[in-house]
């Protein structure tokens, strides 16, 4: 859903700085160029900075190239550069760059409540414009722009659209005469069965804490219900409700009964994905953004891309959750800084990406955008179709917790993750830290 990580003092010295950071130096450096993104003129420089590395987003990393190397072919004037970091890099140098007002011109971020310190510092520049443009008006799917809007005004625009199945080997299940499970009761029988003949059941990196979250999540979602985990994440209930205080509960059962591959809290997510894409581990919770990597990328081997299915999170016997619940939601957007020297070419160049990544991120990526899909074109993978239809059908998608969350709640959040994964607090301990920071309203 991009994807949520540092420390949470940080986050409070950040949203200081971002106040009182003023009016900085800017990421573009355009000079007294042309005021047109197109056409003839000075030489512009935007700087775009994303986390689509070609080794671990190899589809999504070539789609953006494509995208560059076309419009600077329609725009001779303009020059884009790139700086490209992998997830927890990226996030950890856009806190850098914001406390002292110099953000890229063109950027990634997440919804919510990860955005609102940058909106609040004015480092983000509305966008409503191109939201309301010919090219993009009405092309979004309902929902995904809501998520990037403060005070009603619109800061960035989303350019993936994601749920977060499970996704399993199916050679692994054979050969443990394994069925998909339904119900949770039958995913441990499966976990298991896997555990006890040496097969690690689940990849997991939990040192990047989101990753974990989403076992909480889901857990929460199956046995609470969808309406107890949202209030909880936005205040209006609590984390003590019983059945989340279970499902904290539940994780730690999964820990003890060796679900998830060794040494997974120090893991970030690429090394505990390497585990799945290498045959080790059986399960692999992940966002639809990974979905390249069991359809289209060529650098991975065609027998193992084959050899991918995934299930819903099992239904939790006498819980509240609907098996057509999701954890997911808006991906990762593009925004334009506010202090870009170079802000309406950004702005230009924004609009027509988000375009080209609609049009080409389903057949040439194989990733879910923000903006409506025409699954009649184009020959889809079937992995994709079958998620897709998942999409169409869902009952509720509740985001990721960490994005929603106000910042240092979100930081609490994480960190008390990684914790419970360690069985360093009690599922109590970890309701009631949650229940503090939630109350605290930052």
């Amino acid at each position: 859903m991009s994807k949520n990580k540092v420390f949470a003092g940080f986050i409070v010295m950040l949203a200081l700085m971002l106040v009182l950071s003023g009016c900085g130096g800017a990421g573009g450096n355009a000079g007294d160029g042309d005021s047109q993104a197109g056409g003839g003129g000075e030489k512009i420089t935007l700087n775009m900075m994303h986390l689509w590395p070609a080794g671990s987003s190899a589809q999504q990393n070539k789609l953006v190239n494509q995208i560059i190397e076309q419009y600077q072919k329609d725009h001779p004037n303009v020059v884009i550069k790139q700086e490209v970091l992998e997830n927890e890099q990226y996030k950890n140098k856009l806190k850098v760059l914001s406390a002292s007002n110099k953000l890229p011109d063109i950027g990634i971020t997440w919804a919510a409540g990860f955005m609102e310190p940058y909106v609040k510092g004015g480092l983000f520049t509305p966008l409503d414009d191109l939201l309301n443009g010919a090219q993009l008006k009405d092309k979004f799917v309902a929902g995904t722009t809501e998520a990037y809007a403060v005070d009603g005004k619109t800061y960035a625009l989303p350019i993936e659209l994601n749920i977060s199945p499970i996704y399993y080997n199916k050679a692994i299940f054979e050969k443990y005469n394994l069925q998909v499970p339904t119900t949770y009761d039958e995913f441990k029988q499966v976990v298991q069965t896997l555990a006890g003949n040496g097969v690690a059941p689940i990849a997991l990196g939990n040192k990047d804490r989101w990753t974990g979250s989403l076992w909480y999540m889901y857990l929460a979602d199956r046995i609470a219900g969808n309406e107890a985990l949202a209030k909880a994440i936005d205040g209006t209930g609590s984390f003590e409700d019983p059945g989340l205080v279970q499902a904290a509960a539940e994780i730690q059962s999964l820990v003890d009964m060796n679900a998830f591959n060794k040494g997974f809290n120090g893991l970030s997510n690429d090394e505990g994905k390497s585990e799945f894409m290498n045959g080790k581990a059986a399960m692999y919770l992940m966002g639809t953004w990974e979905l390249p990597n069991f359809t289209t990328n060529p650098d991975i081997p065609q027998e193992f891309k084959d050899s991918i299915g995934f299930f819903k999170f099992p239904t939790v016997n006498g819980g509240k959750g609907n098996v057509n619940s999701w954890v997911g939601g808006p991906g990762v957007g593009l925004f334009v800084a506010e202090n870009s020297k170079v802000k309406e070419e950004a702005k230009a160049f924004v609009e027509y990406f988000v375009a080209k990544w609609g049009e080409q991120s389903v057949t040439d990526a194989g990733v879910i955008p923000a903006t409506k899909v025409d699954t009649s074109k184009g020959n889809l993978p079937q992995l994709y179709v079958e998620l897709l239809n998942e999409l169409n059908n869902a009952s509720s998608i509740t985001l990721f917790a960490d994005v929603k969350m106000k910042p240092n709640a979100a930081q609490v959040h994480l960190n008390m993750i990684q914790a419970l994964f360690g069985k360093a607090v009690t599922p109590q301990q970890f309701a009631a830290e949650h229940k503090q920071a939630v109350e605290k309203g930052n």
